[in-house]
C-alpha cells in the first residue's frame, strides 16, 4: 500500500459531534448514513463553503481592515 501525504484520514470527531450536536441526529439515524448523505445535509445546515481565499487576498483584507488603529492602539471593535 503507497502511502499519500496529501491524505487525511477521515475526521469521525468533528462528524459525530455535527451529526448528533448540531443536525440532533440519533445514533441509528447517523450510523445508517453515507459520507456523501452526511455532507449534504452539513451543506444544507452551514451552506456551500466558497475555495479559500489565496494570499493576496488574505494580505490586501488585512491593510484595509488592520487589527490596529494608526495610533498603533488595538481595535476592539
Amino acid at each position: 500500500m503507497i502511502s499519500d501525504p496529501q491524505r487525511q484520514p477521515f475526521p469521525w470527531a468533528a462528524a459525530i459531534g455535527f451529526g448528533l450536536g448540531v443536525l440532533r441526529l440519533s445514533p441509528a439515524a447517523f450510523w445508517s448514513m453515507t459520507p456523501r448523505e452526511l455532507a449534504a445535509a452539513i451543506r444544507a445546515r452551514r451552506g456551500d463553503a466558497g475555495a479559500p481565499i489565496d494570499r493576496h487576498t488574505l494580505q490586501a483584507l488585512m491593510q484595509r481592515f488592520p487589527d490596529r488603529s494608526d495610533d498603533g492602539a488595538r481595535d476592539e471593535r
